[in-house]
């Protein structure tokens, strides 16, 4: 009966572990665990299609941080967006913020384009330039019309 008893309290034991490392996980990737360190941006976008909070940022493709919110401004009808960067890393205060693609079937992501300003932005600034989403969409059916404007 020992035997069956410490069996028993094993599995146990291995499927609790393995449901805490799974919850960890699903915290860590929809962004309900925020980093301690690093300091966060805000940008606006005219169309933010394809992110959510979570969403990774990155700079020359290395991921630097996520976005950690996303509102609508009911006075300008654009997405708010605050974003945190990882500690360490300074970004030029002329920089762009662009919606970029993985890919024709890939997810969205957030792209920082440096600048070349000597000055960098402070934790809470407000990244000016932006590019917002590019919609698959929009584009074929412009491409399908004719509409795509030689000069």
């Amino acid at each position: 009966m020992s035997t069956h008893s410490t069996t028993e309290i094993l599995v146990g034991g291995a499927v609790l572990a393995a449901a805490i490392a799974f919850g960890v996980y699903a915290g860590q990737s929809t962004g309900f665990s925020r980093a301690a360190s690093g300091y966060e941006l805000g940008a606006s976008f005219r169309s933010l299609e394809g992110v959510n909070v979570g969403t990774d940022v990155r700079l020359a493709g290395v991921k630097i941080g996520s976005v950690t919110g996303v509102t609508l401004n009911p006075e300008t009808y654009r997405a708010d967006t605050r974003f945190s960067v990882a500690e360490g890393v300074l970004i030029p205060d002329d920089s762009a913020v662009i919606v970029s693609s993985e890919g024709l079937l890939g997810g969205n992501f957030v792209e920082v384009m440096p600048g070349g300003s000597p000055f960098y932005f402070e934790p809470g600034d407000q990244v000016a330039d932006t590019q917002g989403a590019v919609s698959l969409i929009s584009l074929l059916v412009k491409f399908v019309a004719g509409d795509g404007g030689d000069g």
